[in-house]
């Protein structure tokens, strides 16, 4: 199994492309959310192409899941070929099972009973725009950070393979950080 994990593209067609070519073949992507919109608060990037990442995800020839963020509407949903899970994602992929939420309607603390409540293996949030991967008992909890605009200035993605969880800078691929499942 090989799970990509990316959060807060924010519009940035760039970013998706090198994204894209870090994560290579991939079984699936999960995104937690804030695909295509900047958002009020947020700079424009040089890749913010919201067009153009729509035209990017549509053509994906793996699966897309989608958690929603607080800055996707629905308009965004009806331009991409996948539709938003709101306000939690859960997935059971050969004996992984996984819960996406963006991270602006749950406290920590919730998010977590819940993913143990449903024996979750790996819990996925996204919202902050800062990288974070750690253990917390029998699940680990990442944030993938942002690969469009970091908040540490550090592009970041998760990637899913045998059996770790590794955060990895999202323009060079160098492992930042890894925990096993």
């Amino acid at each position: 199994m090989r799970l990509g994990i990316v959060s807060d593209t924010h519009g940035d067609a760039a970013a998706w492309e090198t994204v894209a070519a870090l994560f290579g073949t991939v079984d699936l992507v999960v995104h937690a959310g804030d695909v295509l919109y900047h958002g009020p608060r947020n700079p424009l990037v040089s890749g913010y192409r919201p067009p153009a990442l729509v035209d990017l995800l549509n053509r994906l020839p793996y699966p897309l899941l989608v958690a929603q963020g607080n800055c996707d509407a629905p308009i965004d949903a009806a331009l991409l070929n996948v539709p938003f899970q709101s306000p939690v994602l859960f997935l059971q992929y050969e004996g992984l099972r996984l819960l996406a939420h963006h991270g602006h309607q749950y406290s920590r603390d919730e998010l977590l009973e819940l993913a143990r409540r449903w024996r979750v293996n790996l819990c996925v949030s996204g919202h902050t725009h800062l990288a974070q991967l750690e253990r917390c008992g029998d699940l680990v909890w990442v944030n993938p950070g942002s690969p469009s605009l970091p908040k540490d200035e550090r592009p970041t993605v998760a990637l899913v393979e045998e059996g770790r969880v590794r955060l990895l800078h999202a323009a060079t691929g160098e492992v930042l950080r890894e925990e096993p499942l």
